[in-house]
């Protein structure tokens, strides 16, 4: 078991679009905007994603989340309160849903390999999702652990450094199936709905439908 296989957190394990959503949904109800949780999450996760990918230095996920709903809000014209709706969305993470196929696969995976996860996020989110209880604390690799986020090559790296030189990523998001590929990390690319990889970018050599094939593929 000394390869380490590592997950993608919120596309590839978590439907983070349904779960965030909701969420929003009721934010938007209780400010009394006329705008869908769904078309609120994809507004600000266009731009949290920017801001992880734009930013110098390392800052806490939880500060890309608020200033990434700041300028959602700015950029919609929506009065609210930012700072205190990005802390009651990442506080709302335990009620996300996990892909159907994850509490089971993700146990049958982890009788044969070693599992973690390589995610964008700070360890006390990760801490209240439901993969935290699936998956040993020394084999997560959160961006707050690296100092580092996707899809720069570093992260990549440094998760390949701890996992010693033997990774395997199951990856979902085009930019994380492309900024696993493009460091040179060996690459499952894992299909979930509402994601497709980025047809300018490097062509996984691995494709999977759920978490069965993922097992089959690592053999």
């Amino acid at each position: 078991m000394s390869r380490l296989i590592t997950f993608d957190l919120f596309s590839a394990l978590i439907d983070s679009r349904t779960g965030a959503s909701r969420v929003l949904s009721a934010i938007a109800a209780q400010h009394g905007w006329r705008i869908r949780g769904e078309q609120l999450y994809d507004e600000w996760d266009r731009r949290n994603k920017a801001s992880q990918r734009d930013e110098p230095e390392w800052i806490p996920f939880a500060e890309h989340c608020s200033r990434s709903l700041a300028a959602t809000y700015d950029d919609l014209g929506l009065v609210g309160r930012p700072a205190v709706d990005a802390a009651m969305l990442l506080g709302s993470v335990a009620g996300w849903p996990l892909w159907p196929d994850v509490a089971d696969g993700l146990a049958a995976l982890a009788g044969r390999h070693r599992v973690g996860i390589l995610s964008n996020v700070d360890d006390d989110v990760f801490a209240r999702t439901k993969v935290a209880a699936l998956v040993a604390d020394d084999a997560v690799l959160t961006s707050e652990r690296l100092r580092a986020y996707k899809p720069h090559p570093e992260i990549y790296r440094r998760a390949r450094e701890r996992a010693g030189g033997d990774l395997v990523h199951v990856a979902t998001s085009a930019r994380d199936v492309r900024g696993a590929l493009e460091a040179g990390i060996d690459v499952i690319h894992l299909r979930r709905p509402g994601h497709e990889p980025d047809a300018a970018g490097p062509v996984p050599g691995r494709t999977a439908g759920d978490l069965a094939e993922v097992a089959r593929l690592l053999g």
